[in-house]
């Protein structure tokens, strides 16, 4: 059977050694990635692709600007737009690549940009700035930071998380005219600054991350009378036993299976990978993860936590997250998983 081949493009900030979009070739069957070349923007610190796989759109210190992809994954630039306001954070594209959203942390805007058929960014179809303050105003969080912007699965609503407001502004998408409405807002504890929000494959459940509580918080989601209802049915922390303060929560994604739930921690630099109650959408509770370390050729270089009954292809994908920039161009020979108690990886 053929391989099947896969690209990765990883965007950065440009201003120490790299200068854009980094493409790789990705190996699964040996865990590695070779890159293969760089494309120049200036800052490109969040990407999307669409979903035809036809487009890559990229934030830049410009504005956006769209890529063609190419049939092996290379990048073809095609135009560059102003966003209406400072430069922003992250991006989205709906399913029919209609529109791209982008979500502004330095000035808290929210920004709907047009996209033409072949795939070039047009002009700006809408724009909300956040208004208010957060309780902290000793702190970073104290005004609107929008971090993420994310359609729920149906394509009926935008979800904008503000990490300064505590907040996740629930806006209605008139794809016709071109507008954003706010509808609803779900409103997060006090100083917990929340990151981004993601959903369940099958779309019934949302997922928000809290950066400084170290929290995931679980919500159903439903449609009921053309309005979006988001219900809160659990709480789950981030931290492994033996973080600390230093911990932050960064990063949040569900599998392609819709399995489990991958979240990453900044400061202690952990993935922790929680399994999904596929009818509850719940996670499991701490008292049902392990925590495993990772060595290299005998060595320890990292730390996981996994659902205590996560599988061995599951623990591997977490431990080689975990320690990526030290495999990173090494031949990968074997890796074993000793459940319960770590994963050996064999590199050279």
């Amino acid at each position: 059977m053929a391989q099947e081949k896969y690209v990765a493009y990883v965007g950065t900030y440009t201003h120490e050694n790299s200068v854009g979009i980094h493409i790789y070739d990705v190996d699964v069957t040996k865990g590695y990635m070779t890159e293969r070349k760089v494309v120049p923007i200036n800052n490109p610190s969040d990407l999307v692709v669409s979903r035809n796989r036809k487009f890559l759109y990229s934030i830049a210190d410009e504005g956006v600007e769209a890529f063609k992809v190419l049939k092996d994954g290379d990048l073809e630039p095609i135009n560059e737009q102003w966003i209406g306001g400072m430069r922003g954070c992250y991006v989205e594209v709906d399913d029919e690549n209609r529109y791209l959203f982008v979500g502004g942390h330095h000035d808290g805007r929210v920004t709907m940009m047009h996209l033409n058929e072949d795939g070039s960014i047009g002009d700006i179809a809408d724009g909300i700035f956040h208004k208010g303050m957060g309780r902290s105003i000793a702190q970073r969080n104290f005004i609107p930071h929008v971090d993420c912007v994310k359609l729920t699965p149906d394509q009926k609503f935008l979800c904008a998380v503000d990490n300064g407001l505590d907040q996740v502004k629930i806006y209605r998408v008139d794809y016709e005219y071109g507008k954003l409405e706010l509808v609803d807002i779900i409103r997060g504890p006090l100083e917990s600054a929340p990151r981004m929000i993601r959903f369940s494959r099958d779309g019934r459940f949302a997922y928000i991350l809290y950066e400084l509580l170290n929290q995931v918080e679980v919500y159903s989601y439903k449609i009921v009378d053309d309005m979006p209802v988001f219900e809160k049915i659990q709480t789950i922390t981030t931290m492994g036993p033996k973080d600390d303060d230093v911990c932050a929560a960064s990063g949040m994604e569900v599998s392609k299976s819709g399995k489990y739930l991958y979240v990453s921690n900044s400061g202690v630099n952990s993935v922790i990978c929680y399994a999904i109650d596929p009818k509850e959408g719940t996670e499991k509770a701490k008292d049902d993860e392990v925590e495993l370390a990772v060595q290299i050729n005998g060595k320890v270089k990292a730390r996981i936590t996994v659902a205590a009954d996560a599988d061995q292809e599951a623990v591997k994908a977490v431990a080689l997250e975990a320690v990526q920039d030290a495999v990173a161009g090494k031949d990968l020979k074997k890796v074993v998983v000793v459940p319960g108690r770590l994963v050996n990886i064999v590199a050279k």
